[in-house]
């Protein structure tokens, strides 16, 4: 008998995978506050690693790798990747022009405490540690929008760093309507380049792609519109909260994959598998080795891992570029269930060999 505690995570698809274990006959959910237990479904941003790995007779594992904001967080995903880029002395084609931006605010209070601490801890080590976290892109970002704009490339969207199901967002052609939209808010902003020529659906509309699953805007993509959120951003809950013609070309504002290569074959002369996953797959293979240093678990007392949600976009000539990561990710019910009979097959079974009459050969994760 393995034993696995569970603290509410905010995820549906890790909720299922408890479910899915305690109907095994060969899973046990102990108490949230034993110390005694194999696997923990915790919660992102409030585990405590180091406290995982010491208890006897116990392998313990846990649902989120350490480090994982490196590339989960939007400003820390732009930073790792441009510095992996740099190591690499490589240009992702598939990395979409992103700076981060910190409220005016913050960094005028980050400044001063920083001053502060470096007028009582005389050390250059201490005052290049106090310098980076006011670090910030504006001007940058001011040089860049020029440049492109010079080529009728203009628009871009300032996301917040721990923001989601579309909250918080602004789309804009004016750099400096954005800027000012980071100085009045609490925390960081990524502005990134807004794809301007997408490719688009039945009824000209938006979509954004996931695994097993294209997610879909109710409205006609209007660039002369950038207000029409609906037309714009395809978060589910936003669409669902805020759309009159949600569900009217796919239930849920969801197309599945099969349906997706149809689309693809019939007007673009593409494959889904041919042209548009090979691309994804090497994006992935791409971002995983930029965040490994700083989520690597060999070695450790305990064994980590994590279930990722990639976001991609698709322009108008079929090139992918990724827009996000997600820690926690929801998923289609429609799939839900085979994503997590495959990950517990993947990530929970090596760990915690079940009996040999429950082994379940069904995995519909690739190897990359």
């Amino acid at each position: 008998m393995y034993y696995f505690i569970y603290r509410s995570t905010g995820s549906s698809v890790y909720s299922a995978v408890t479910e899915m274990l305690e109907k095994s006959g060969y899973w046990q959910c102990k108490n949230p506050d034993s110390s005694k237990f194999h696997l923990v479904f915790g919660e992102r941003n409030r585990l405590s690693f180091a406290r995982l790995g010491h208890e006897p007779g116990f392998t313990q594992a846990v649902n989120y790798f350490n480090g994982n904001d490196s590339i989960c967080k939007k400003s820390s995903l732009v930073c790792t990747l441009k510095d992996y880029a740099k190591k690499c002395e490589r240009n992702f084609d598939w990395i979409l022009p992103a700076y981060v931006v910190n409220p005016e605010k913050t960094r005028k209070e980050i400044k001063f405490h920083s001053k502060r601490l470096k007028e009582n801890l005389k050390s250059p080590w201490m005052e290049f540690y106090l310098e980076k976290p006011v670090r910030d892109f504006r001007e940058d970002l001011r040089r860049a929008s020029a440049t492109l704009a010079s080529g009728n490339q203009r628009i871009w969207i300032a996301k917040p760093n721990t923001g989601c199901k579309g909250e918080g967002i602004m789309i804009s052609d004016d750099i400096d309507q954005l800027i000012q939209f980071v100085d009045n808010s609490n925390q960081s902003h990524v502005i990134q380049k807004y794809v301007e020529n997408p490719m688009l659906l039945t009824g000209e509309r938006k979509f954004d792609i996931r695994e097993g699953v294209v997610r879909t805007a109710s409205d006609a993509y209007d660039p002369s519109n950038l207000d029409k959120v609906t037309s714009h951003l395809t978060n589910h809950c936003l669409q669902q909260q805020l759309a009159d013609k949600f569900g009217q070309y796919e239930e849920g504002n969801e197309m599945f994959y099969e349906e997706f290569n149809r689309f693809l074959e019939a007007k673009y002369n593409l494959s889904l598998e041919s042209d548009i996953l090979p691309q994804i797959r090497r994006i992935i293979k791409d971002c995983f080795a930029a965040g490994k240093e700083k989520m690597d678990a060999s070695g450790l007392s305990y064994k980590s891992f994590q279930l990722f949600g990639f976001d991609f976009i698709i322009d108008d000539k079929g090139h992918v570029y990724l827009l996000e990561i997600n820690g926690a990710p929801a998923c289609a019910e429609k799939l839900q269930s085979g994503l997590v009979q495959s990950l517990i097959e993947t990530a929970i079974n090596p760990l915690y060999p079940p009996p040999a009459l429950a082994v379940n050969s069904l995995n519909l994760f690739d190897l990359i």
